[in-house]
């Protein structure tokens, strides 16, 4: 086993840039898990860096890879590493500083705190479409805002891979929750438990709320949704704007100063215990996966023009095996 299968690109530009190539097999170093993937989701962060629009973080060696977060079966491990054994079922996302995707590929190499079980009650291949956007979900909602039960919350993309997460999540914590999407997905926001859903073309986002927690996956008008809060309001946002990023992030830096109406922004980078809490989440049924369309890893430039053609119902997955 010298080479494996990975989506790779060896230019930055549109989703025709990807395609099925061979690379080496990753070492598995000293304490890592070596897992053979069975699925990966496409998230938007992955649409940037192969658009290049990132290229500061992603650099210009080619060529490229794609995919963060996955789902599969341990196939190697060092000796040191206790609590797991070949042929366990899990899941996690890539660590940052190692290139920063990579997941669509028969094969990653992790540390343990990278991983835990995947949830028995699903499929692999629907278990991939949940580590992102779970953790994120929990994180944004549950650690950030600290969603509490009977409050107010708006989630802006509710329809997206991680928009639909937020919406399971802040109804299993609890909250009121109004979902913000297309209106041909609002019937499906509905079945995901939103108690309210609103077509994001046909109502003025201004004219809204007061809601006590905001979770944004777009990225934009920041200072028109902090006006939606509520005193004490949070506004929680995974996003900003790509092509103004400074004056994006320096309003949320602003507001954790002024005023009782706080922004926050946050990337993750969850650990194995997160992993583990939203397999939990999964298993008790307060969480289903929801997954759009699964591709075969040949079809990764379909995944993407998917994706960014919008209107998306979860999550598009990478079939690796």
């Amino acid at each position: 086993m010298n080479d494996m299968r990975a989506a790779l690109y060896d230019s930055y530009g549109p989703p025709e840039v990807l395609y099925e190539g061979r690379v080496p097999v990753p070492v598995r170093g000293p304490g890592e898990v070596l897992v053979r993937v069975h699925a990966a989701g496409v998230n938007g962060g992955e649409l940037y860096g192969r658009a290049g629009k990132v290229r500061l973080v992603t650099g210009s060696r080619f060529p490229q890879r794609t995919g963060i977060d996955f789902a599969g079966e341990v196939a190697e491990l060092d000796p040191s590493v206790t609590g797991l054994r070949e042929g366990d079922r899990v899941w996690g996302i890539l660590p940052r500083g190692r290139g920063g995707f990579g997941s669509a590929a028969e094969y990653v190499s992790v540390r343990p705190r990278q991983i835990a079980y995947a949830p028995e009650n699903v499929t692999l291949t629907e278990a991939a479409s949940l580590p992102a956007g779970g953790t994120t979900s929990l994180t944004a909602l549950r650690d950030k805002a600290r969603l509490r039960a009977g409050e107010r919350l708006l989630v802006r993309g509710a329809s997206g891979g991680v928009g639909s997460v937020a919406v399971q999540v802040g109804k299993a914590l609890g909250g009121h929750v109004t979902g913000l999407a297309g209106a041909k997905n609002l019937y499906f926001v509905r079945e995901l438990g939103a108690d309210e859903v609103l077509d994001h073309r046909s109502v003025e986002l201004s004219e809204l709320g007061p809601y006590d927690v905001i979770m944004d996956t777009v990225g934009s008008e920041h200072r028109t949704l902090r006006r939606l809060l509520a005193p004490g309001g949070r506004l929680v946002s995974i996003a900003f704007d790509i092509h103004h990023p400074v004056r994006g992030l320096g309003y949320i830096l602003g507001s954790a100063v002024h005023g009782s109406r706080r922004v926050r922004f946050f990337s993750g980078n969850p650990k194995h215990d997160l992993f583990a809490e939203l397999t939990a989440y999964v298993e008790r049924g307060d969480l289903r996966p929801v997954v759009d369309t699964v591709h075969s890893l040949a079809d990764i430039a379909a995944a993407h023009r998917a994706l960014e053609a919008g209107g998306v119902r979860g999550k598009h997955v990478i079939r690796v095996v």
